[in-house]
């Protein structure tokens, strides 16, 4: 297969509630209210997981500040999707300050169980995530930053990497 695909934010819920028709998704949640019961826009802090997305390769380990902007974040697993048949294609987790998993707001803005934020497929071709990484590709998008980044954020690498494996 040649193909990939990206869902973020409401490309993130689209392909979650698709999860039939996306091989490998079976098992997804679904992206429901956050547990705030408000709507969330800031920075916050992920780390990207060790998974097979084809966009995240060499990135697994970074913690990086992350734009989100929602109110239907919460990863709910239900009958049909269970968190442990997930763990593996965890793509990126909310962190807190010392990078520990974030379960408990405002590090964990939706509340999500173990503070997931992003999955994808076992062959890593579809990934989904809430947070908003093509908003903040640019170091100067980002309120905050550590000091000395160079202009093009880390996450600028997701979108080389989806390139680099397009070919």
């Amino acid at each position: 297969p040649d193909v990939f695909a990206l869902g973020v934010c409401n490309g993130c819920q689209m392909f979650s509630n698709l999860h039939a028709i996306v091989p490998g998704a079976e098992r997804w949640p679904h992206f429901v209210r956050n547990r705030s019961e408000q709507f969330e826009a800031r920075l916050v802090q992920v780390e990207v997981g060790d998974s097979p997305s084809v966009f995240f390769r060499g990135m697994a380990g970074s913690r990086i500040p992350i734009v989100v902007s929602h109110g239907e974040g919460y990863a709910e697993f239900g009958a049909s999707a269970r968190l442990d048949d997930v763990r593996a294609l965890v793509a990126m987790r909310y962190v807190d300050h010392r990078g520990r998993v974030a379960a408990t707001y405002p590090y964990n803005p939706n509340g999500s169980p173990e503070g997931i934020t992003g999955l994808t497929t076992p062959d890593g071709r579809v990934t989904i995530l809430m947070p908003h990484p093509e908003r903040c590709y640019l170091t100067a998008q980002l309120s905050w930053h550590p000091e000395g980044w160079p202009e093009a954020s880390p996450w600028a690498r997701m979108f080389r990497n989806a390139r680099v494996w397009v070919g």
